[in-house]
């Protein structure tokens, strides 16, 4: 069904990446709602005459910038050109700006969601300006101190309770508020934007065996299991803590929607092992949809041609999908 007030503002990432290769690879798709990319026309002119694609931005018979099918929101620009594979500070700020303008819009009702191509967090800090990734600029620009990130394939949906952290800090930071807060998140997105009536979760144990009875760490014993039960006792469906080596066999996975790690590397490399460059990057406990892609800026592949667009098309897919499911339509 076509959806013509419908928009979905699309991030382009850092342009001496493949974001633009993906980009221009998905420009003649037709999907169910508008596309509109922010990104500086110069960027998407100069990497498809690159590619050898005759695809250029011109502005159609109503005054809209378009590249292919997609409208061209062109407000940010870039300081300096860009060469493929090569990084360089002077074009952060774009990179960064055009992602505050994609949440200011999703904000302001322009965008009923986001899709994110990579970024270089290196390179932004480089340049001064503090960044540790999408998800927490997009949630502090929203007012979310506790985003939840989930990777999710069409078989497998796995969020964290800790991302970004040393295996060394990992214990420290996981309290029983910090998992009432993840699983609260997953439950009520998986409600609210995957359309699951009463989502069943399974819950991984921290340590080898979920701890084997406090003989191979106690924070189970201390604080999972506990808090897990409170939780349930409030109505949550929630299987766990089982331990990683068994929660992702497929006995396992038949019973749950979604599965929660402790922690970044015990569940990210199971999804990713089920097919990288499939998988769609969500954040969750946002007031708005934003999706990204499974990987990074690839600067080796940067204008080769060799740049697989699967990853993208599939969190254009999902944003799509999940913005239905929330709307109504």
């Amino acid at each position: 069904m076509n959806h013509p007030d419908s928009r979905l503002a699309l991030t382009v990432g850092e342009p001496a990446g493949i974001g633009p290769d993906i980009v221009i690879d998905i420009a003649e798709h037709n999907y169910a709602t508008r596309l509109t990319a922010l990104v500086d026309p110069e960027v998407m002119d100069q990497r498809a005459q690159q590619l050898g694609n005759p695809l250029r931005c011109r502005a159609d018979e109503q005054g809209v910038l378009k590249f292919g099918l997609l409208n061209i929101d062109a407000q940010n620009r870039l300081n300096v050109p860009v060469s493929s594979g090569r990084l360089d500070k002077r074009n952060a700020q774009y990179v960064y700006d055009s992602i505050v303008s994609a949440t200011a819009g999703c904000l302001n009702g322009t965008y009923r969601a986001m899709v994110t191509a990579p970024v270089h967090k290196g390179i932004i800090n480089e340049a001064g300006i503090y960044f540790t990734g999408h998800t927490e600029l997009v949630a502090g620009i929203c007012g979310i101190d506790k985003p939840v990130m989930m990777l999710a394939n069409k078989d497998l949906r796995v969020a964290l309770v800790t991302t970004h952290l040393p295996l060394s800090e990992v214990a420290a930071a996981i309290s029983c508020d910090v998992i009432k807060q993840v699983v609260s998140i997953v439950d009520s997105d998986l409600r609210s934007k995957f359309g699951l009536v009463s989502p069943r979760i399974l819950v991984c144990g921290l340590n080898p065996h979920a701890g084997e009875d406090g003989h191979m760490g106690t924070e189970e014993i201390d604080t999972i299991i506990p808090c897990l039960q409170g939780l349930r006792v409030n109505g949550f469906k929630l299987l766990g803590p089982i331990p990683a080596d068994t929660a992702f066999t497929p006995r396992s996975l038949a019973q749950v929607d979604a599965v929660i790690a402790m922690y970044h590397d015990q569940g990210l490399p199971v999804i990713k092992a089920q097919g990288f460059g499939s998988i769609v990057n969500i954040t969750l406990g946002l007031p708005i949809i934003r999706t990204s892609v499974d990987h990074g800026t690839a600067l080796d592949l940067a204008g080769t041609g060799e740049a697989a667009s699967s990853s993208l098309l599939a969190a254009v897919e999902e944003a799509i999908r999940m913005s239905e499911i929330q709307h109504g339509t």
